[in-house]
């Protein structure tokens, strides 16, 4: 999903909710409390998280996104699997 208007659109919701958004090649998870690293690699086998937060330095959770209109449930327990796969 690179520089789609649904990952401006993230990022923007993210940066205003107070996450400090990165891509993964400038990963700094200390650079403030909240930070949101873009298309995260998971463990072999996981693929990558469009987004991993970490609160303070510490992985805490993952947004995937998905089209809008598209509904979670056939993808939480792919989304639930990719948190475990850090």
């Amino acid at each position: 999903m690179p520089d789609t208007p649904a990952r401006q659109n993230i990022d923007q919701l993210l940066t205003d909710a107070g996450w400090i958004v990165q891509s993964r090649d400038e990963t700094n998870t200390t650079a403030g409390r909240g930070v949101a690293i873009r298309e995260f690699p998971m463990k072999s086998g996981y693929g990558e998280a469009d987004y991993l937060l970490y609160v303070d330095a510490v992985p805490a959770g993952v947004v995937e996104a998905k089209k809008e209109g598209e509904t979670l449930t056939r993808h939480a327990n792919a989304t639930l699997m990719s948190s475990f796969g850090a």
